[in-house]
């Protein structure tokens, strides 16, 4: 006879193989996404309707390979086709508007194509991450290549055009007139490819900017954003670590985007900080919106954060000697000591709202 206890326990075991199940179609979306993404394939369906040998010409793809992810992605319902039952070169396929938002849009906050590259970049140093994790070493950012830099680039680029200076900075008022001064300077550090920087530029068209980042390739592009972008005369770029700025009370703000829990040194880089910011300045961090402790919350923003924790963030703070080994999870406490290690009183939560986001300024 089944007890109530046992069809419980085999109902829970076929529940987390279903979850397992969905993970792994979860997956094989994501790699469609990636391939969708580097050969030009949304891209060019994103201007219409088209048939396979028409999508094979535009991208100079391989006719094959390309009917069966076009069958895949009518299969998992991420494009539509006219007529399923039609000879394989005589079909039209169509992504739909809202998808094309999702796919394509690089100003829409709602982009998220390279946000799947930057997480298969993780996923093709899987063999590296297995030996630091055996080793306690790491896998630099340089090592996960161009996908994983402009991956985090692009993901972060329309929120901070669209929202930095519509929504975020002006909810805090002391910081917003600040920035307002005609001589006004920030220090971004960590500022990666540059879209923080821009971002600030645009909104605030009155003050200059310095963006400074360890990583030489993202300099490059930063640089070449910013003259696109019309800021390159106000925005100035910087191939230096954070914690060799210098320039002793030369910022009115200085801003630290989504770096800090990547820090190798991060008591080096805000003690640099306080350095460079005036007397009544801001030093403004924007780092995960975590729980304030472990347990708190199992979300899926805590998830997510985990993932990049686990094949991203800690792996490329751990590939720098001595390093503290933060990683994604950085809990407001943390930050505080970390603060407080580096000179300052404390640590004050920001009134800016964001899902993904938290925003703190560090008191002197």
């Amino acid at each position: 006879m089944t007890t109530t206890t046992e069809q419980s326990g085999a109902e829970a075991t076929e529940a987390f193989a279903g979850r397992i199940f969905e993970s792994v179609l979860g997956l094989i979306d994501a790699w469609s996404i990636y391939v969708g993404d580097k050969l030009g394939l949304y891209d060019a369906l994103a201007d219409g309707p088209m048939t396979r040998d028409d999508l094979v010409s535009q991208t100079g793809t391989h006719w094959r390979y390309v009917t069966e992810w076009l069958e895949q992605q009518v299969t998992t319902g991420f494009l539509e086709v006219d007529d399923p039952g039609a000879d394989p070169e005589q079909r039209q396929y169509s992504l739909p508007e809202a998808h094309r938002e999702v796919l394509c849009d690089r100003d829409s906050v709602n982009y998220l194509t390279p946000f799947v590259r930057l997480i298969t970049a993780g996923g093709m140093q899987l063999p590296a991450l297995l030996d630091a994790y055996r080793t306690g070493g790491g896998v630099s950012w340089e090592q996960f290549g161009p996908d994983m830099r402009t991956g985090q680039a692009e993901m972060n680029r329309p929120w901070f055009l669209n929202a930095l200076g519509t929504e975020w900075f002006p909810a805090v008022p002391e910081l917003d007139e600040r920035m307002r001064r005609s001589d006004a300077r920030v220090a971004d550090i960590g500022c990666g490819e540059g879209w923080s920087s821009i971002a600030i530029a645009q909104a605030y068209p009155n003050l200059t900017v310095d963006g400074f980042d360890i990583d030489e390739a993202s300099m490059i592009a930063a640089r070449e954003h910013a003259r696109n972008a019309g800021v390159g005369d106000r925005v100035r770029f910087h191939h230096i670590d954070g914690s060799e700025v210098i320039g002793e009370g030369a910022y009115d703000v200085v801003a630290l985007f989504e770096c800090v829990h990547d820090m190798a040194h991060p008591v080096s880089v805000l003690s640099t900080a306080r350095q460079l910011v005036k007397p009544d300045g801001h030093v403004v961090v924007m780092d995960e919106a975590v729980g304030d402790a472990f347990g708190d919350r199992n979300d899926e923003v805590e998830r997510l954060m985990y993932g990049f924790s686990l094949f991203v963030c800690l792996p490329d703070g751990m590939s720098h000697g001595d390093s503290v080994g933060t990683g994604t999870v950085m809990r407001p406490s943390q930050l505080a000591r970390y603060a407080v290690d580096a000179g300052f009183a404390g640590v004050d939560v920001l009134p800016i709202e964001n899902d993904l986001w938290r925003f703190y300024t560090l008191t002197q």
